[in-house]
Formats: C-alpha cells, sequence, structure tokens
C-alpha cells in the first residue's frame, strides 16, 4: 500500500509542477508519476528533508525539484524544436 500511495503523491506532485509552470509533462499521468519521482530525488538531494512529508516524499523540496526539473525539460526541447 505504501508504495501506491507513493505514486499517487509523485503524480500529483508533477501534476502540480507542470500547472504552476504552464507546461504539459510528456506521457500524462505516468510522466506526472515519472517527474514526480525524479523531482523529488532531486529536491531532496540539493535542499534536504524539511517541510512535510507524505508518502515518504517531503512535499516542498520535491515540488521545488519538479518545477526545476520541467523547466530544464522544456527549455532543452524548446531548442530542439527551433
Amino acid at each position: 500500500m505504501g508504495f501506491i500511495w507513493s505514486l499517487i503523491v509523485g503524480g500529483v506532485l508533477g501534476a502540480v509542477a507542470g500547472m504552476i509552470l504552464g507546461k504539459d509533462v510528456p506521457g500524462g499521468i505516468i510522466g506526472n508519476i515519472i517527474v514526480g519521482f525524479i523531482g523529488s530525488w532531486i529536491g531532496s538531494s540539493l535542499f534536504g528533508s524539511w517541510g512535510p512529508v507524505i508518502g515518504g516524499f517531503a512535499i516542498l523540496p520535491a515540488l521545488i525539484g519538479a518545477v526545476a526539473l520541467i523547466f530544464i525539460f522544456s527549455l532543452i526541447m524548446g531548442r530542439r524544436k527551433g
């Protein structure tokens, strides 16, 4: 049950990060989950584990990491198209 909870929280984090930047994450729900997991890892590595923890994710660093990941990804994809 803990793994399912982590998937849900990761998906929500990815979706919220996409909404903050106004960008769609490729891959829909699966893409949101992946961005949430990778963003959580990036945020925890850079900022530590502070703030509320839900489903094994420190929410604030995970959200910051997911926003940064989507921003960097959109910069890379934007340069490829141009």
